[in-house]
């Protein structure tokens, strides 16, 4: 009989390509009961969630060997293996290879890049994943073909850095060109999230022009103003962000953006919130992801003149109602459109702009048009285009 291995996963798209390998490895080597908790170190409520949850293992299942790996474990290892329970913490953030997770039987994520070179100040990744490192095109070619002949529809390529991408002369928008001309029957080639100010002429060309490029882009933009961004020693401005929105907009007008937001950085004042409650707007923004400031230790931020709490939770519940409302309007505007959607589990689907919409009954992994008949604030809602 054999062992019982599980793996419990927290944070971001490479955390779940991470998962695929480790949950190898661990069935591997496994001779009894054991579980992999593969952490995330991005705020510090994702490092405790990590923590209950061994916790939770511990009691549960008492016998089960508990193997800690991912961020949060990289960057303070001692603090887990002291845990009761945790019989190793895996502490290598591995070398680039061309791995991959699949979501169901409809997308998969296929880490490319990894690592970071840059320091913001708010930022520990770096200290867990290490610099930036990029998977060979041909590696990332082969993975990719292997993905496509075992049934998948739609690839992301993720990374921590992904802009960042540069492996033997090959930029991301190579890559994407590489990938679009050895894989005809891809049918949906997808981007997680990116660096606007990174983003390569080749990269924005293939976004422009290539159907088969998903028009949709997840920015990570984290303020919409000036002096905060040079504060968290980003690599863009205010104006950077919503001239990359505008000008690809203008080139494929039925892309759609999302972005990340950290809300109550240090020395943040109303102003400088209203600044970046105001780039929902400017840029046309549709699904955000609001991150109230955490501070990690060893970090620059961690020692700046904090924000009060209660202010923290009531600008990012502000901003987060801004995200709601810019996309009800986004969802308003696709009733009487017809959509090509791919199903997903649980009765759901995805337009090519990663819109969400209904489909109650649907087998995972199907692809067709849907006319948009409504929707209810979260999801679009719809019938089968005749």
């Amino acid at each position: 009989m054999s062992a019982a291995v599980d793996i419990v996963t927290f944070g971001c798209r490479l955390n779940l390509v991470d998962s695929e390998r480790l949950l190898r490895e661990a069935r591997a080597g496994a001779k009894g009961e054991r579980v992999v908790v593969n952490t995330c170190a991005v705020t510090a409520e994702a490092t405790r969630q990590a923590r209950q949850t061994i916790r939770r293992i511990r009691r549960e299942r008492p016998a089960a060997e508990i193997v800690v790996a991912g961020c949060a474990a990289r960057i303070d290892p001692q603090s887990f293996s002291g845990m009761d329970g945790v019989a190793r913490v895996l502490v290598e953030p591995g070398e680039p290879r061309a791995e991959s997770a699949s979501e169901g039987q409809t997308r998969a994520f296929l880490a490319v890049q990894n690592g970071c070179d840059h320091r913001c100040t708010f930022c520990v990744i770096p200290f867990g994943r290490g610099p930036s490192r990029s998977t060979a095109p041909a590696d990332v070619l082969a993975e990719a073909r292997r993905l496509v002949e075992s049934g998948k529809r739609e690839i992301v390529l993720t990374g921590v850095d992904l802009t960042s991408y540069a492996a033997e002369g090959v930029s991301l928008g190579g890559l994407l060109r590489a990938l679009l001309r050895e894989l005809p029957q891809l049918e949906r080639l997808r981007l997680s999230s990116i660096d606007c100010i990174e983003a390569d002429a080749e990269l924005l060309d293939c976004m422009s022009a290539e159907p088969r490029v998903m028009p949709h882009l997840h920015l990570s933009l984290q303020s919409g103003d000036d002096l905060m961004l040079k504060r968290m020693k980003r690599r863009h401005a205010r104006g950077d962000a919503i001239r990359f929105c505008a000008d690809l907009r203008a080139a494929r007008p039925d892309i759609v953006f999302g972005a990340d937001f950290i809300v109550g950085f240090p020395t943040e004042t109303q102003e400088m919130f209203s600044r970046t409650l105001d780039l929902v707007e400017e840029c046309g923004l549709t699904h955000l992801h609001v991150f109230p400031f955490s501070a990690r230790p060893g970090t620059p931020a961690a020692l700046m003149p904090q924000v009060n709490g209660a202010l923290v939770k009531e600008r990012a519940a502000r901003l987060r109602e801004a995200g709601e409302a810019a996309l009800v309007r986004h969802l308003d505007a696709q009733i009487g459109k017809t959509l090509r959607v791919l199903t997903e589990k649980g009765g759901m689907a995805r337009a090519e702009d990663f819109t969400p919409l209904r489909t109650p009954g649907a087998e995972a992994g199907v692809m067709f048009d849907v006319r948009v008949t409504g929707h209810d604030g979260k999801a679009l809602s719809g019938a089968p285009a005749a």
